[in-house]
């Protein structure tokens, strides 16, 4: 693919079959956005096993994007907040966020909210300027409170929040 050259982006519910690909990307994806910005304990929780336990647990919430019959990436919406939006490293620069993150934006309202959110770690300043580029606003600070076995694990975030339209 040359670099003017934009991938054709399929979006589609997730199924069980998509659930290896998920974990992968997520857990590859969740590393580089997150190592360093994050408190020890909750990097100590997230390893490749437990990506893979939690991916089929989510497929319900999960949409994907394919490239060619592949999975370039995948966006979990719960209610009114997006939770996850997670591009393959082969597939980032490429229309494949852009496209997640708008099929995220469409599910938020399908669900009738007006107005989405997310969280974003205070050192991912790519994801920051990815989303304020695509009009959503940091509303500041706040601790996310991350799941883990042992308890919630405290994550200083910016929220990000963006009016949809609820249909």
């Amino acid at each position: 693919m040359t670099t003017h050259e934009e991938p054709v982006v399929e979006l589609r519910p997730a199924t069980p079959a998509d659930v290896a690909a998920i974990a992968r990307i997520w857990h590859e994806g969740w590393g580089d956005g997150h190592l360093g910005n994050v408190p020890a304990a909750l990097v100590a929780v997230r390893t490749a096993h437990s990506f893979g336990l939690r991916a089929p647990q989510r497929v319900a919430d999960t949409a994907v994007a394919t490239v060619g019959g592949e999975v370039a990436g995948f966006v979990m919406v719960v209610d009114d907040e997006v939770e996850q939006v997670y591009v393959d490293a082969n597939h980032r620069g490429t229309t494949v966020a852009r496209s997640l993150l708008a099929e995220a934006e469409r599910r938020v309202a399908a669900r009738g909210h007006t107005r989405a959110w997310l969280a974003v770690v205070n050192g991912n300043a790519r994801a920051r300027r990815f989303y304020e580029r695509n009009g959503w606003t940091d509303e500041g600070l706040f601790e996310y409170l991350a799941a883990s076995d042992s308890g919630p694990i405290r994550v200083p975030c910016h929220r990000y929040a963006k009016r949809v339209a609820a249909s």
